[in-house]
């Protein structure tokens, strides 16, 4: 058994999870949108093109997602992805395209005792990422 990371989003999870999957190098795997429920009983309030679920898949993880009805939106908060990129140049590559725009970058990447690079960052989605690069020092 293995977790799943599910993430909310206010009306822009498509593009949000499209980001991350062309970020990460994975996949798009299925979406449903407001207006594929069959029932309209079954949809959320809202417009057609919310999403009401969709996965990505980022090596062996899956990653799902979803809008949320107006009026439930909430910050995602208390945890972190954390990304284990291969290589310095990877890191960065990574750090530019999901910190663009980012909401905060909670402490720049730079040098650790543990890593010789780490950033802890919300992008402009609000998902709060961590990257640890360890290089030489694992």
């Amino acid at each position: 058994m293995e977790p799943t990371i599910y993430l909310f989003f206010n009306g822009n999870c498509l593009e949000a999870m499209k980001h991350y999957a062309e970020t990460l190098n994975g996949e798009v795997g299925g979406i449903f949108l407001n207006k594929d429920a069959p029932d309209a009983n079954n949809r959320m309030d809202g417009g057609d093109d919310l999403v009401m679920n969709m996965a990505i898949k980022l090596g062996s993880a899956t990653v799902m997602a979803s809008d949320m009805p107006e009026g439930r939106e909430t910050a995602q908060q208390g945890f972190s992805i954390s990304i284990a990129p291969d290589s310095l140049a990877e890191f960065d590559r990574i750090f530019e395209a999901l910190s663009k725009d980012a909401k905060a970058i909670h402490m720049p990447p730079e040098e650790t005792f543990w890593a010789e690079r780490f950033t802890t960052f919300t992008d402009r989605f609000g998902t709060p990422w961590m990257l640890n690069f360890v290089g030489s020092k694992g």
